[in-house]
């Protein structure tokens, strides 16, 4: 499609009918609970890479257009307090294959592979030995060596891939709208009568490392955003960069990052644009697979998650990237939609503390599956099914990969203190936090004398988590 000088509220109307893309919010119907109970559920798993909870308009941004996530918000659940336990591709796509911590599976960079044992313990895996057809594309995340052979459709990409890619036509793509093709192919392919489970792994919106331009979009969205001024965040304020300890600001990785693309008023406005502009993409192409599971008849039957693999700083301390244990890094979207539920268990929003780890138990139980015990997750289907019961209150986050420019950190978070320490560091360096009076995590109250015997019960508790997550 040729690029048009559109603005956001003209968008839905020029962009409905175009080559790859869908029309969004109210294009299609609420679904209704129609699947047959002794069928098998299919399974679309949609995973974000970088995607902060808040880049999503079901979440409250005014800003982002994501119709398409906002709907399947408003027809499934939607999980409001959804952290990964590791924030970086590589570990925190390897804690959700398998629905485990790092410490557990120990796959801390990007060049080991999952061994024979893990790979056969995979959500997928684990789906297909009981008869499911099985497809994966885009970027796989975890390892050189790609389990191509295992899959029944593979598009699996090594490393990180280029957003600009040549179609098989000759023309150029964007790789997001190439992902959605092969989702489309995949859902032709798949054999009638059988279950179903494709993970969609895109690259969106994570940036072009090595590419100046950094957040490369589809150039047919160019024009959205285009007379909207997105509001710096607060703690963007130099202060609170400045605030940081020494080994935080000096050789940081998050700070140079920083520095390629929000430095300035300018670079900020065009790198924010860019990101949201990755993220409506994704939102183009969820519309897209659920169109085409409406027109083949595979609605009422496909459980549809979506998240991502960890969150992303947009200049909040300072900082770009993710790595550190504040609530930009480690807070994802989660939304799960089964349409075989009753509509009166849909479109609720729960605040319950889940994780990414939660994941692949969730889908092993709704496939009707037992889960494993090497699973450390714990299934959210009594939440999709609004039981109340009890649930964590906490949980234990660590980031042991190993960058200079990347001090290792680990934690433990409750619905009121987030308890961050830095074990390289000579002592200890010591984060406490109140996640209710200071959401921002501005001030750090690892002195406050009023908190001493808070801070005593999160180092214990601390130890504790981080003992049970081996």
């Amino acid at each position: 499609m040729k690029p048009e000088s559109i603005s956001r509220r003209n968008f839905l109307r020029n962009i409905a009918g175009a080559a790859g893309f869908t029309a969004a919010a109210g294009a299609l119907p609420l679904f209704s609970s129609c699947g047959r109970k002794e069928q098998r559920p299919n399974f679309i798993f949609l995973l974000t890479d970088d995607q902060r909870w808040d880049a999503l308009g079901a979440a409250g941004n005014p800003i982002i257009f994501t119709p398409n996530m906002d709907q399947l918000a408003r027809e499934g659940v939607h999980f409001t307090q959804a952290f990964v336990t590791t924030s970086i591709c590589c570990t925190s796509r390897a804690s959700i294959f398998l629905g485990q911590y790092a410490r557990r599976h120990g796959i801390w960079d990007f060049s080991t592979d999952f061994s024979q044992v893990q790979l056969e313990n995979t959500y997928d895996m684990l789906l297909k030995n009981q008869g499911y057809s099985v497809g994966f594309i885009g970027k796989y995340g975890v390892g050189s060596n790609l389990p191509a052979d295992r899959y029944h459709f593979w598009r699996g990409i090594p490393g990180q891939p280029k957003y600009e890619q040549t179609g098989a036509d000759g023309r150029s793509r964007h790789l997001t709208g190439i992902l959605g093709d092969q989702a489309i192919e995949f859902l032709e392919s798949t054999p009638s009568g059988k279950p179903f489970c494709l993970s969609i792994s895109f690259k969106a919106p994570h940036v072009q490392d090595e590419d100046p331009r950094q957040f490369i979009y589809d150039p047919a969205l160019e024009s959205l955003y285009s007379d909207i001024d997105i509001p710096v965040p607060e703690t963007a304020d130099p202060r609170f960069f400045n605030g940081l300890p020494g080994f935080m600001r000096q050789n940081s990785m998050a700070r140079h990052r920083w520095q390629m693309r929000f430095s300035t008023p300018e670079m900020y406005q065009q790198s924010v644009k860019g990101y949201y502009r990755l993220v409506t993409g994704v939102d183009l192409v969820l519309g897209r697979i659920r169109e085409e599971l409406q027109r083949r008849g595979q609605s009422g039957n496909t459980v549809i998650v979506l998240t991502g693999d960890n969150g992303f700083f947009l200049s909040e301390h300072g900082m770009a990237g993710k790595w550190f244990g504040y609530e930009e890094s480690i807070r994802v979207p989660l939304i799960i939609y089964d349409p075989r539920q009753p509509a009166a268990q849909r479109g609720r929003r729960r605040a319950e503390m889940v994780l990414n780890i939660d994941i692949a138990p969730t889908i092993l139980e709704l496939a009707g599956l037992p889960v494993p015990e090497a699973m450390q997750g714990r299934s959210l289907t009594p939440l999709l099914l609004d039981e109340s019961l009890p649930w964590r209150e906490a949980f234990f986050y660590e980031h042991l990969f190993e960058n200079e420019q990347i001090p290792p950190s680990e934690g433990l978070v409750t619905g009121r203190y987030k308890y961050l320490r830095y074990p390289s560091q000579d002592p200890v360096y010591e984060q406490l936090f109140d996640r209710v009076e200071d959401p921002h995590e501005t001030v750090n109250q690892i002195e406050n004398a009023d908190l001493a015997q808070i801070l005593t019960i999160m180092r214990r508790n601390f130890e504790q988590y981080r003992a049970a997550a081996r």
